[in-house]
């Protein structure tokens, strides 16, 4: 079991995840108090391990969100590990004849890092919120290629993936979500943005491969086209 530790601050909790994490609180004690603030601590089922999984090229998708100065080039993460790994899977996808697709908001549609930018005949798409199929033609493009499977990358797991990973599930969509290919700002964002996945609306907690219209946890090396 993976241990939690949460600082309760007022109404907020602030947490860290790195194995046995600790997480203490930003806020100051009050004055005449010299404790902290108490703590918590939570347990909560370790993260499945990453599956293979091989996909059908005519009915799978690649969706790169955010990956743009300065979303991406502000983070470590996305530019030592990320990047690396969503352009080689991009290589592979694009190869395959997998169709790709990139949203991001309106001001960072132009900013796309070089790595992995858009090509000729991708599908780009403004985004309104974290879920990417939120007030945009999503849905209608994919389905009108005939895509019944999703590989979501990009920034953050536990922002625009995890969302969009539940609008794509109520959708009708298999998913997968390549681990190295979405990380967070720190480990606690991760494995609550990898946990939300797994057990969302559509819950695969054991993370069994390709389980018809749920989210798998694969990864980049993982994923085969055929």
């Amino acid at each position: 079991m993976s241990s939690f530790t949460i600082a309760l601050v007022t109404s907020l909790a602030f947490a860290t995840y790195a194995g046995s994490a600790t997480a203490q609180s930003a806020v100051p004690a009050p004055p005449g108090n010299g404790a902290a603030k108490p703590m918590i601590t939570l347990q909560m089922p370790p993260i499945p391990d990453p599956v293979p999984v091989t996909l059908k090229p005519a009915s799978t998708a690649l969706l790169v969100f955010d990956i743009v100065d300065p979303i991406c080039t502000s983070q470590p993460k996305c530019v030592k590990t990320m990047i690396p790994a969503i352009s080689a899977l991009l290589a592979r996808a694009r190869k395959a004849g997998v169709t790709v697709g990139y949203g991001t908001r309106a001001p960072t549609i132009s900013k796309w890092l070089p790595e992995v930018a858009p090509a000729a005949g991708d599908v780009t798409f403004v985004s309104y919120a974290q879920d990417r199929f939120f007030n945009t033609d999503l849905d209608k493009i994919l389905k009108a290629k005939g895509v019944t499977t999703l590989i979501l990358t990009g920034w953050k797991i536990s922002g625009s993936v995890l969302y969009t990973s539940v609008g794509a599930t109520l959708r009708g969509y298999t998913v997968v979500i390549p681990v190295d290919a979405s990380l967070g700002p720190n480990d606690y964002e991760e494995v609550i943005g990898l946990y939300q996945i797994l057990n969302q609306n559509s819950a695969n907690p054991t993370n069994q491969p390709l389980k018809e219209k749920t989210s798998t946890l694969s990864r980049t090396d993982l994923i085969t086209f055929q």
